[in-house]
């Protein structure tokens, strides 16, 4: 996307610092509700977190209380032409998790049985059965569980796509906008950037990523968030033959590691340990240990995956909260202040549903699916004051 020209509006109903995922569908939406949108971004659309992402569109797996938001994500996902015109190349060709032991298949048969009340219905394979189905799997695998459909999409694409639709539905979108200083006067928020002004809004949306963390202070919501970085990489192209997201299913840090095939024939792959992120650089140092780590696992899940060369690996700064549940809704004291950041990771499957709902709160103070569960007053307490 281009940088948007000088002339933007000064106020709006409702400015949106920070264009990733969450910002730009965050934009669109509103829109459609019918309110004025200043967008601001600090360097393109998506380029952060949002961009570098491994693309997983998956539900299952969740904290079950984001089930209902994660289901309507995915029914955007399925929309995407007619909503915005691009389908960010999402291909709904199920995810599975793969369990090795039996404390691993338990676990996938528990969280089977729990999220069926929030709508995600799981098949659970095992021994000669899972691996009838999906043949390219290790030879032990125990249990396979199987959403079928889940799958992924580009993450270099989503963003973008939305920051453009936004745009053609009216928001003012500015890249390469940095803002210096955010504060409230009265009934409106005062944003100061580099470059292009002061902007002023009754409402204020935050969706800065690893960055939000001194933005929420100012307005007296503290909270830690820890910038870290993904260990992202690719393969060579080989003929295609994956369909599914494949996801090892471990609470071991190491073996958490997962692959997916593109149409290309390139096999990305993710997971496993990350590495400490810059906020001041922004940048997230790449550990080629970790790349190293990583293949046995990914060999474990997939053995041909071992006779590939790994092409290009990257990383970029994600943020981190200690429950490893996102913040999103309103401030828990100054009104018209609303977030969305902190997706710990797992963000880029709700970025459609995070817009819609922010949206509909932000216009008109209700939301179809719960959130509760991801206010930021839950930082506040006797044993975690807010200050």
């Amino acid at each position: 996307m281009s940088r948007a020209p000088s002339a933007a509006p000064r106020r709006a109903d409702v400015v949106i610092v920070g264009g990733g995922f969450m910002g730009a569908a965050t934009a669109f939406f509103l829109r459609r509700h019918g309110l004025s949108v200043i967008l601001l971004e600090r360097d393109l659309i998506g380029q952060a977190a949002s961009g570098v992402n491994f693309g997983n569109v998956r539900r299952q797996g969740r904290f079950l209380p984001q089930l209902p938001l994660s289901n309507l994500s995915r029914d955007l996902w399925g929309r995407l032409p007619e909503l915005i015109g691009e389908d960010a190349e999402f291909l709904p060709s199920g995810h599975i998790r793969v369990a090795f032991t039996e404390d691993n298949a338990a676990r996938l048969e528990r969280y089977a049985a729990d999220c069926r009340p929030y709508g995600l219905e799981l098949e659970l394979l095992s021994g000669n059965a899972a691996r009838a189905r999906f043949p390219m799997l290790a030879p032990d695998v125990h249990t396979v569980s199987f959403s079928p459909a889940d799958g992924h999409a580009n993450p270099r694409l989503a963003a973008p796509a939305f920051g453009r639709a936004a745009r053609r539905a009216g928001a003012h979108v500015l890249e390469e906008t940095e803002v210096t200083g955010i504060g409230k006067d009265g009934e409106d928020f005062v944003i100061e950037t580099r470059g292009q002004g002061v902007f002023r809004a009754p409402l204020l949306q935050i969706s800065t990523g690893a960055w939000a963390q001194a933005m929420a202070a100012t307005f007296g919501d503290h909270l830690r968030l820890i910038p870290r970085g993904p260990q992202m990489g690719v393969t060579e192209p080989v003929p295609y033959r994956i369909g599914p997201v494949i996801g090892f299913a471990s609470d071991v840090t190491e073996e958490g590691v997962y692959l997916r095939q593109v149409a290309r024939g390139n096999i990305v792959f993710g997971g496993g340990r990350r590495t400490d992120a810059n906020l001041v650089t922004k940048r997230a140092p790449l550990d080629p240990l970790n790349t190293i780590r990583q293949m046995p696992h990914l060999a474990r899940l997939l053995p041909d995956i071992a006779r590939l060369r790994v092409i290009r690996t990257w990383s970029g700064v994600e943020a981190y909260l200690d429950d490893d549940i996102p913040v999103m809704g309103p401030s828990a004291g100054v009104a018209g202040l609303f977030y969305a950041f902190g997706f710990c990771g797992h963000g880029f499957q709700l970025g459609p549903g995070v817009g819609h709902v922010m949206a509909e709160l932000i216009a008109t103070g209700k939301t179809s699916v719960p959130i509760d569960a991801f206010h930021i007053g839950r930082f506040r307490g006797p044993d975690r004051p807010n200050v």
